[in-house]
Formats: C-alpha cells, structure tokens, sequence
C-alpha cells in the first residue's frame, strides 16, 4: 500500500501550484507538457499497480493450504488398502470362491521372520489353501507391516508356481517334472459357486468355475478386533497367546454363516504339511478336537492340553473361545498376586477336566491322547542330514522343539531340491 501512496498524488492541485511558479499565464506548450507528465503518470501508476497485484497473487498462490493434503506425483502414491470385512483387516489375496473352512494364525511379535515364511511357504505347498480361507491375527499395526512382505512375496511365488505346474501339465510332457506339490489339489471341485466373503464385491459370471481353487489370504490386528483390550483390566500384561481369545469371538461371530470348519493355530510352534482338518470333517459342528501336550516328566492320568493347534465346528469353535475367555478371567481373579502366571494351557486343560464347564457351553470336546510329533523326534535334521527332509512328507502337521535351530534350513533344502520349483523362490 505504501508503493500504491507514492506513486499515485493526494491532490491534483500540486500540479497547478507548480505551473504557477514558472508562468504566470498558461500557454499552449505548457499545456500539452502537462498532458504528456499526466499520462505518463496514470501509465506508470497502472503499470505499478498490475505488477503489485501480480505479486500478490503469486505471494497467495504458493501458501499452503493447511485443510487440503497436498498431491504426490503417481509414483510416489501409497499403494491402496484393501479391507478384508467391514473396514477392518487387510486383504492380501482374494480367493477364487467362497470356502468352507477357515484358518486362524496367530503370530507374535517374538516369530523370527524366517519361521514365519518357512510356515507360510509349507502352508500354501499343502493342500489345506485349496479349500480354506487363511486369516492371520498380528497383535498390532506395526507387527502387520513387519510381516506384510513376506506374505505378498510368498503369495507371488505361489501364483507362479502353480502357473508354471500347470504349463507343463498343458504341454503333456512325458516325464513330469518331480516334485511333492501337486498342481491337480488346486482345481475346482464340486459345484461351489459365488464370491469370496472378503474384500469388495466384484460382479463376475459365477455360472463358469474358475480354473484354479484356492482361499484368501488377509489379516487383522488384536486392536480391529478388540479395541478396548478386554483383559487388560485383569492381567498386567495380555501377550497374544492370551489376548486372541478375546478376538475369536469377534471374528467368528461376524462370519459365523460362512464357514463350517475353523483351525487355530500357533504359527511359531507347528507347521502345516497337509490338510489336518480331515479328522473334523465328518463331526458335528458343535465338536472341537484337541491335541494332548507332549510332557515326558508329567505322570499324572490327564495329560496337558496343546493350545497350539484347535479345530472343529465353526460353532464349537466359537463356544470354546467364549468358554476360555470366561476362565481366563476367572483364573486372573483368583491368582490376583500372581496375574502373570494365567496360562492357556491350563486353561484349557482345566475346561477339558471339567465336563460340567463345557456342557454348559454346549461344546462337544474331542481330547485326544495323541501329540504332535516333534520335528527333532522324526530323526536327524543337521546339515549334513537327509533323513529329516524326507520324513516330513509323512505327516500332516508338526511341531518346532526347543533345539530346532537347522529346520528352516531343512526345509529350504527339501524345497530347492526339486529344479521346477526352486525357479520360483528367491532363496534358492
């Protein structure tokens, strides 16, 4: 405004007071002097004006405006979030069509990234991804992202493993190449049509079967599922093994309709080598089966329960999570001193004891008397050993032991010993 205040006069009689202190008489050269200093005036005056409101609208234009984001270029753009249900989890993978059973794998903070990939490498070599829908429950955001990778990674080599499988199946060669993943447990079976329960809903021709069958892939945070941390009140610290309890009733509750058989499992403690949902598939839904615990120096007739592993009705199932949760509470209350010493195995070995807890329940429990195998009990696994790379292939499920330091090792080795597959992962 200064700037505007020099250039343009306060008074048009400055002018006339300066002509008459050098004529007295006005005379026409005067008079056309004092035209040509006006206009170029007024044309210096507008000129001013035009570059200060140039400025001032350039001044305006660069301020950032803090209520709107500011835009990134295409490739620095955050890859879109998929929600698995109702805004809540992540999708990783959407499967072909909807399945009838569900896994639920809960991983830890503790899960060392090269179990969590050997885990998940077995899981979708088995058979079990061909009809199952596959969950894992991370105990916070941070946790997720940390695992993220490998499940995309793994998914990838998945996708081009059982493309490449079926290109040399399409080609009819006359020696298939050896391997022990068999391309023809992933094709379509029965007349299951329809969408995923996951995700957006995408209009396809559901009247032609897919190709290929097999499950989604997705995730949840304890927090999506259990936003007030519901022991928290009752237990100084609630570490997943815990914790998931109080998710389970959350999860099953909302897809309760869409599934007949469900599997919890402790991704740091087994591994998957083939469908162990087999021994449920004929039962109730109201049935559970639990494996006892391997203990060499318990005597005593009623053996601990495993709380690895856990599979029956999605019903069952559902009860047993409400049931141990109730006894979890109960048990923080009675050990107030020591809040700590809460164990899930106790617990449910004591809900397995106690036949009036669980008919209350309405829960058929199966126990059985049977563990799962070790992974150090199945023979030598070092690194100048093979028996272990083969024995493997004889069981559905195991379990890591305490000295299992060369077991990835193994199972890489077992894996990259077949030339069709080691093409797809990059560790080979």
């Amino acid at each position: 405004m200064g700037l505007l205040l020099v250039l343009f006069p306060q008074d048009n009689n400055t002018i006339a007071d300066k002509s008459k202190l050098n004529f007295s008489f006005p005379s026409s050269s005067s008079v056309s002097k004092r035209s040509l200093f006006s206009k170029t005036q007024s044309t210096i005056s507008i000129c001013a004006l035009l570059l200060f409101t140039t400025l001032l609208l350039f001044t305006l234009s660069t301020i950032p405006n803090p209520t709107l984001p500011t835009r990134r270029p295409p490739l620095l753009k955050p890859p879109k979030h998929h929600f698995a249900l109702q805004r809540m989890g992540t999708l990783y993978r959407r499967g072909t069509k909807p399945m009838n059973d569900l896994l639920i794998c809960h991983v830890s903070d503790q899960t060392p990234l090269h179990d969590f990939r050997s885990f998940l490498r077995l899981l979708h070599r088995s058979s079990l991804t061909a009809s199952t829908d596959v969950v894992f429950l991370f105990p916070s955001s941070s946790s997720s992202s940390k695992f993220a990778p490998v499940i995309i990674q793994e998914n990838d080599a998945f996708s081009s493993l059982i493309h490449l499988h079926a290109q040399f199946n399409s080609t009819r060669w006359r020696q298939t190449p050896k391997s022990n993943f068999d391309p023809n447990r992933f094709l379509p079976k029965g007349n299951q049509f329809g969408e995923p329960l996951w995700g957006h809903k995408i209009r396809t021709n559901s009247s032609r079967p897919d190709s290929l069958s097999y499950g989604s892939v997705l995730s949840f945070d304890a927090s999506e599922l259990d936003p007030e941390n519901s022991l928290a009140g009752f237990l100084d610290r609630t570490p997943l093994s815990l914790r998931r309890w109080a998710c389970y009733p959350m999860l099953l509750g909302r897809v309760r309709r869409n599934f007949k058989h469900v599997m919890l499992v402790d991704v740091r403690t087994v591994l998957i080598l083939k469908d162990p949902l087999g021994r449920v598939r004929n039962r109730t839904p109201d049935s559970v089966f639990l494996f006892s615990k391997a203990d060499k120096h318990n005597k005593k007739s009623q053996r601990a329960v495993q709380p690895a592993v856990v599979m029956g009705g999605a019903r069952g199932v559902r009860r047993l999570a409400n049931a141990v949760m109730v006894e979890i509470v109960r048990a923080a209350t009675q050990h107030k001193k020591k809040k700590n010493s809460v164990s899930e195995s106790v617990v449910l070995s004591q809900l397995v004891g106690s036949e009036f807890m669980l008919k209350n329940w309405n829960v058929n429990l199966v126990a059985s008397t049977e563990s799962i195998p070790e992974a150090s009990s199945l023979g030598g696994h070092g690194h100048n050993s093979g028996s272990a790379s083969t024995s493997f292939s004889d069981y559905v499920i195991i379990q890591r032991g305490l000295n299992d330091h060369d077991l990835n090792y193994v199972i890489k080795r077992q894996i990259c010993s077949f030339v069709v597959d080691s093409s797809v992962y990059r560790d080979c």
